[in-house]
């Protein structure tokens, strides 16, 4: 994982002090890296009771105003006009040539209101941009600083019941606003049903992930089980799986644009995105299980063989050991004409290691679906 230096510190950072967390850089803060339970046992424990995580480095953006609808719509490639009130959506917004910006997930509150959650390496960039866009319309973007928390596992449902009563009614993507400091949504970054938590910082925030920590289910999750979690779980990262460079397609995640809007949107990026569509992606996003028990990373290249005159068809993005698999787990950008069941050589230390293409997620998702998703 990556970071762009020490500089910030979280609002919660005394209380993972206090749980004796290692900490280490990331997206500009300091970030709880693991806890004394280590990080395989904090991935395991995710999967098999609850995990929290404070995810407060990632930004909150409020867009407000009667052209909000068509002001999302023009930023993110999707109907955001059409969203229903009380869900959030997979989106991101893109340049002019079709990379991606960032990935976000916008909520629709209210008739004229959306949340936009965003990377947090990304705060910046994404808040300067939805603000010159916004010069355009009848809508007003602004940050809101907040205690960020994720409770994720089997048993998170029934644990934020306890603290708040009104979650246990919402299925997978759906969102609440409690009270006017908290914000629940029933999503997350590992693959198990959960919850994503908002809380202004004076609002009992301290108080309320005390009180969470302090369950018998529940234990603290550094980035690092939080990494090997979404990579078992198939889930992108901005910054490794995918940046301004790569387009959806290519990044596996042209399902996000709706299938009218991908040759036919007014989106930014619209041109781009179509003219991509025709051509179709010339790499594609796929799992990769590597062979004996050494890790894959990232950046590491892909080649038709272990031959000396092999060629290069592709590049790990994440790679690392799945503590739920038993083996080590990668995700891969590859080129288009190999499928699932291949067998492609990773360049480790000069060493072509054999991998085999593999569908992903690596662990089933476990979401709690409604009827119709």
């Amino acid at each position: 994982m990556s970071g762009v230096g020490m500089t910030k510190t979280l609002p919660l950072s005394a209380l993972h002090e206090a749980a004796s967390a290692r900490f280490g850089p990331f997206a500009g803060y300091s970030m709880p890296i693991s806890y004394p339970l280590g990080v395989m046992k904090e991935h395991l424990h995710t999967r098999s009771d609850a995990g929290l995580f404070d995810i407060s480095h990632m930004s909150h953006i409020e867009v407000e105003g009667p052209d909000a609808g068509r002001f999302i719509a023009h930023a993110c490639p999707y109907h955001a006009g059409d969203q229903a009130i009380g869900t959030g959506r997979y989106t991101y917004m893109l340049n002019e040539t079709g990379g991606m910006i960032d990935d976000l997930i916008v909520s629709r509150l209210s008739e004229s209101g959306y949340l936009v959650v965003a990377n947090g390496a990304c705060a910046d960039k994404d808040l300067a941009h939805l603000k010159a866009l916004a010069a355009d319309f009848d809508v007003s973007v602004r940050p809101r600083p907040r205690v960020f928390l994720a409770l994720q596992g089997p048993k998170a449902a029934e644990v934020l019941s306890r603290h708040l009563p009104e979650s246990g009614s919402l299925t997978f993507m759906q969102v609440l606003v409690t009270d006017a400091s908290t914000f629940v949504s029933r999503s997350g970054y590992t693959g198990e049903d959960g919850f994503e938590i908002a809380i202004d910082p004076g609002a009992d925030a301290v108080a309320f992930a005390e009180n969470l920590a302090n369950e018998p289910e529940v234990e603290w999750i550094g980035l690092g089980a939080r990494d090997s979690l979404r990579i078992e779980a198939g889930l992108p990262l901005y910054g490794q799986d995918m940046d301004e460079t790569v387009n959806p397609l290519t990044a596996g995640l042209v399902w996000a644009i709706p299938k009218d809007l991908r040759t036919d949107g007014t989106f930014i990026g619209a041109k781009a995105i179509a003219e991509r569509v025709e051509l179709g992606a010339d790499r594609k996003r796929s799992g990769l299980t590597p062979e004996g028990k050494a890790p894959v990373r990232g950046d590491a290249l892909l080649f038709d063989s272990d031959s000396d005159g092999a060629a290069e068809i592709g590049v790990v993005t994440s790679g690392g050991f799945g503590p739920s698999c038993g083996h080590p787990v990668a995700i891969a950008s590859v080129d288009r004409t190999f499928t699932i069941g291949d067998t492609v050589y990773a360049d480790v230390r000069g060493r072509k290691l054999a991998c085999t293409l593999q569908k992903l997620p690596f662990v089933p998702h476990k979401y709690k679906r409604g009827k119709e998703q």
